[in-house]
C-alpha cells in the first residue's frame, strides 16, 4: 500500500542579512532540508508565498518577510510496491543500506518496469513514495553488486544528495581487471554517451568531468584484482575507465571487446572466463556523514561467491596448483 499524502506547514521570518536576494535563493537557505528544484515548484504553485501573497522566483526580498509553506507532498503512484527482497544490512528513520545481488536492477525503465531495487522498497517502506525516486540517490548497474544507500526521509536525501554533490561521500569497489597493471593510478577522463552506440557510455571531450582512482590489490598471471574509489558517479564510470587505459572488466558484455583469452591460459581458467556472464564489479564498502547526527559512518561488504571463485582460480594458476 502506498503512503498518502504529506502535508508541509512552516512559516519563517527571512534574516534581514539575506535581503536583497531573489526569493528562491532565501527559500532555498531557510529550507535546505528541500531540494532546489522542490522549491521552485511550491514557489509556482502558489505554495511558498511572501506575507500571504505569491511572488516569482526572481523577486528580490528586503528582509523582515515571512515565507509561508503550505504543500501537499504527493506519493509518487508511478511506480508499484512489490515484494522484492532486499538485503536490508542496515536502517534507521533517515536512512537504509542494502547489499544488492547481481541480476536486480535498481530504477524501473524500459526493459524492465519492475521488479526493481525500487518496486521492492516501496513494498517495505510505503513512506518512501513521498521521497523522490523512493530515497534512491545513487544507483548500481545490473550486475554490479554492492553497497548503496537509500534516503528514508526528505531531509536526508537533501543531505546525501549534497554529499554525492561534493564528493564526501566514500564509495568504493573491487573489481577483476583483463590484464596486468603495473601500478595504480587516476583516470581523470569526461564520460558521456557513446556517439554512435547509444547503450553505451565513452570518454569524450564533451562528457561530464569523471574521476576514478584505483590501486592494485593482487596480480595474477594475466588479471588484476583492482580497488577504485569515486569521486564522481557517472554512469558505467569504473566499467569505462578502466578499459579506456586498456584494462577492460573481465565479463563486461559492453567494454570488453571481443572475448578474447590470454594466451597460455590454464584450461580450467578459461572455462571460468568463458562462463562469467557479468562484469567482475563489486560495491565493497559505502562511507558517508549520518544526515541527522553528523556522525561518520561506514559499512563493507563481503565479495560475493562468484568473484570469490574466480579469484581462487587465478590464484591457483599462478601457484601452479591447478590439475
Amino acid at each position: 500500500m502506498i503512503a498518502s499524502a504529506e502535508r508541509l506547514e512552516d512559516s519563517v521570518q527571512v534574516p534581514l542579512e539575506l535581503g536583497q536576494k531573489r526569493f528562491d535563493q532565501i527559500a532555498a537557505t531557510l529550507f535546505s532540508e528541500h531540494s532546489r528544484s522542490r522549491i521552485q515548484q511550491w514557489i509556482k504553485d502558489g505554495a511558498l508565498r511572501v506575507d500571504g501573497q505569491v511572488r516569482k522566483p526572481k523577486d528580490k526580498l528586503i528582509g523582515g518577510e515571512t515565507l509561508q509553506l503550505d504543500a501537499l507532498l504527493e506519493a509518487d503512484e508511478r511506480w508499484d510496491a512489490e515484494p522484492v527482497d532486499l538485503n536490508v544490512i542496515y536502517a534507521d528513520d533517515d536512512l537504509i543500506v542494502i547489499d544488492k545481488p547481481a541480476g536486480l536492477v535498481v530504477h524501473p525503465g524500459a526493459g524492465t518496469p519492475s521488479g526493481t531495487v525500487l518496486n521492492g522498497l516501496l513494498y517495505h517502506y510505503p513512506e518512501l513514495a513521498q521521497i523522490p525516486r523512493a530515497g534512491i540517490v545513487h544507483r548500481l548497474d545490473k550486475d554490479t553488486t554492492g553497497l548503496m544507500v537509500v534516503a528514508r526521509s526528505l531531509t536526508a536525501h537533501t543531505a546525501l544528495v549534497k554529499q554525492l554533490q561534493k564528493r564526501t561521500m566514500g564509495r568504493e569497489y573491487e573489481a577483476i581487471a583483463s590484464g596486468v597493471m603495473t601500478g595504480g593510478g587516476t583516470v581523470d577522463e569526461p564520460i558521456g554517451r557513446h556517439p554512435t552506440q547509444r547503450v553505451k557510455m565513452a570518454v569524450t571531450p564533451m562528457g561530464k568531468e569523471a574521476v576514478t582512482h584505483y590501486r592494485v590489490l593482487e596480480r595474477f598471471r594475466n588479471h588484476t584484482l583492482v580497488r577504485c574509489k569515486l569521486e564522481s558517479g557517472r554512469t558505467h564510470q569504473i566499467r569505462v575507465h578502466l578499459a579506456h587505459i586498456g584494462y577492460p572488466l573481465v565479463g563486461d558484455p559492453l567494454y570488453a571487446g571481443r572475448h578474447r583469452l590470454p594466451k597460455g591460459v590454464h584450461p580450467q581458467v578459461a572455462d571460468a572466463l568463458r562462463t562469467f556472464s557479468r562484469q567482475a564489479l563489486h560495491a565493497v564498502r559505502l562511507e558517508l556523514l549520518h544526515p541527522k547526527t553528523g556522525e561518520l559512518m561506514a559499512w563493507e561488504s563481503e565479495l560475493p561467491d562468484d568473484l570469490i571463485d574466480l579469484l581462487a582460480l587465478l590464484e591457483a594458476e599462478v601457484e601452479g596448483d591447478l590439475p
